[in-house]
């Protein structure tokens, strides 16, 4: 199929053409955009050409983009005559949200603040400009390597502990790091390590007390760290939990002091690199992400879009700036506090025994889909992103995700459904009216997710919220802070929107790197209908500083969870937990015993295994096996 349809027009892109082309091969369009709008006069115009539809073709290279891609109602293809952006035979198009960091030079004299084992080593270049003001960003990419922010803790395993939380105060105490902390915070920020989930909190102010400092942090942050319950920072008084909370401090310059880590200085507009062995700055590809967002497919309930394939096209290079504007504070799965709050007096209208209220906003994608439909992405290449790669929000419906690559992922690599609205308390259950608003019959299909999670240790390999007639088969994922495949969402045995849902004959493995009270296969609330078979679990990182170093499964149903059939599922032990469960669960021959060829047959089948070359799983801790 494709561009071997006949009757089907090719509309050519290369990053040597020219908008004022006709798109053909020989005269190639410049940008997807203008792309697009030819496209879309064809649609409009009812052009012979597109009786089997419209291939926008793109040549080799990377399309840096200034803005999102948009596409509309009326970029929709039919059943007949689909509208496919794909690469050129054998070339590998990348849409790119990044700027390139040039004029590196090496720092010859004395920089104040650098640490003494750094100074003479780093290099400096200004800041990119974007629209005319310096840019920010939070992450950065040196020739396709993801470089490290810098920080005071070298490795995770080397995370101090808070040593007290004054709620009323809005004050965290902690050990002065060994190579002590900078007089003032600037630009700094806190990672926290909170159970399930990390916090992001920008330092506000410093106080030093002997050994130790006590931190304060900027609104909106401040307020939602230290009213929230769930999930709290730990302070483990009875000795029950591990020990306090880990935490790590970054994004200053004083903690830039070994090879692969850099520092923005927004103050004088200037990059900090501690360069790696081997890297020549000189004629290095220094890549800063620009946009939050490449690609945004967006219809309404009344005209969605429809029939709109991508294939063979790599997206790259995105950032996500909510935590250095405004902090981040997860209730779970990478949603983000807007509001949070223990109850004094614990009971809702429709759960007697709740004692917290949350309401949570949705981190920003690479590539954002809503009120589409018949979409797909194959054989697409997701890699270098800050949050999300790939999210069908809601109001979309058969649609297909197959043969992708998801990896260097920043949060959660594939998402899909409804959460909570922002205005929609997260424990409700969600069931409106209108059923288009629910993500229905999508199919996850054959993905290799490798390196996700890396930044929002709390996101996912697969997440979904509420979606009904999901089929998630044969993904392989690992390397994954926290659980492999969550679906699910509002803590509810009551009806809500979800059912029919299929997880089946995944390959998880290497999973929890940095987070437990977690699993392979993860579920909440009542989804009538809904089958978890035949799946591979195995392999879960040893985390020194979990919070329970024991509560971690390779099944979890979780609160609510109601009426799945749970069978044929292949682990090295029956290591499950179903916690508040609901009515109508069937748990049918789930461990060790299952047969090798159910185990042999998770994960990709042949066709895909080609995503596999050259992926590895990230050491990190050795994992546990049983």
């Amino acid at each position: 199929m494709g561009i071997q349809r006949s009757h089907a027009a090719n509309i050519w892109v290369a990053i040597n053409g020219n908008d004022n082309n006709p798109g053909t091969k020989d005269q190639p369009k410049l940008t997807i955009a203008a792309a697009l709008r030819q496209a879309r006069e064809l649609r409009r115009l009812n052009d012979p050409s597109i009786t089997n539809g419209i291939n926008i073709i793109l040549q080799g290279g990377e399309y840096v983009l200034d803005e999102l891609l948009f596409i509309r109602p009326e970029d929709s293809g039919t059943s007949t005559s689909p509208i496919i952006i794909e690469n050129a035979p054998g070339e590998k198009p990348v849409i790119s949200g990044g700027a390139v960091v040039k004029g590196w030079k090496k720092a010859s004299a004395y920089i104040s603040g650098l640490p003494k084992e750094a100074q003479g080593k780093v290099w400096v270049a200004a800041m990119p400009e974007v629209g005319g003001c310096a840019l920010l960003f939070r992450q950065l990419w040196v020739n396709g390597i993801k470089a490290i922010r810098a920080r005071e803790s070298n490795t995770d395993e080397e995370m101090s502990r808070i040593l007290s939380v004054d709620k009323q105060q809005q004050e965290i105490w902690i050990p002065i790091p060994g190579s002590g902390l900078p007089k003032y915070p600037d630009q700094m920020e806190m990672v926290i390590h909170q159970m399930w989930a990390i916090a992001n909190l920008r330092v506000k102010s410093i106080t030093i007390k002997g050994n130790q400092a006590g931190l304060t942090f900027y609104q909106p942050e401040s307020k939602i760290e230290f009213e929230h319950p769930w999930p709290p920072p730990v302070i483990d008084k009875g000795h029950k939990m591990n020990g306090n909370s880990a935490f790590y401090l970054t994004n200053s310059l004083s903690f830039l002091n070994r090879p692969g880590e850099w520092y923005e200085d927004m103050h004088t507009n200037k990059l900090y690199y501690y360069p790696r062995k081997g890297e020549n700055m000189a004629d290095a590809k220094v890549t800063a992400p620009s946009l939050e967002t490449l690609v945004k497919v967006e219809g309404t309930m009344e005209r969605p879009v429809s029939f709109v394939r991508f294939k063979g096209i790599s997206f790259e290079n995105t950032t996500w700036l909510r935590p250095s504007q405004k902090g981040h504070v997860p209730l779970q799965a990478g949603m983000y506090l807007l509001d949070a709050y223990k109850l004094k007096i614990k009971g809702t209208p429709g759960k007697s025994g709740l004692e917290n209220q949350a309401w949570v906003g949705r981190p920003a994608a690479a590539v954002e889909l809503s009120y589409a439909n018949h979409t797909g992405f194959e054989n697409c290449i997701f890699t270098h992103l800050a949050s999300t790669a790939l999210d069908y929000t809601r109001g979309t419906h058969d649609d297909e995700i197959k043969g992708n690559l998801f990896t260097d992922i920043g949060g959660t690599a594939i998402q899909i459904g409804i959460y909570s609205d922002e205005a929609f308390e997260a424990h409700l259950p969600y069931n409106p009216s209108a059923l288009r608003e629910v993500c229905t019959n999508e199919h996850i299909e054959n993905n290799l997710v490798a390196d996700a999670t890396n930044e929002d240790w709390g996101c996912l390999g697969i997440g979904a919220g509420y979606v009904k007639g999901i089929r998630i088969e044969h993904n392989e994922i690992f390397d994954v802070s926290y659980s492999g495949i969550s679906v699910g969402w509002g803590w509810t045995k009551a009806a809500n929107a979800m059912s029919d849902n299929i997880i089946r004959a995944n390959k998880i493995h290497h999973y929890a790197k940095h987070m437990y009270d977690v699993a392979g296969i993860y579920t909440l609330s009542a989804q009538p209908n809904s089958i978890i078979d035949s799946n591979y679990v195995d392999s879960i990182y040893k985390v020194s500083y979990a919070h329970d170093p024991e509560h971690w499964f390779y099944l979890y149903t979780d609160e609510g969870s109601s009426y799945f059939t749970i069978k044929n599922n292949w682990c090295p032990s029956e290591k499950f937990l179903k916690n508040a469960n609901g009515p109508g669960n069937v748990w049918e021959n789930n461990g060790p015993m299952v047969a090798e060829s159910i185990k042999d047959a998770a994960g990709l089948q042949t066709p895909y295994q080609y995503l596999l070359k050259g992926i590895k799983v990230n050491p990190g801790n050795q994992p546990i096996n049983h």
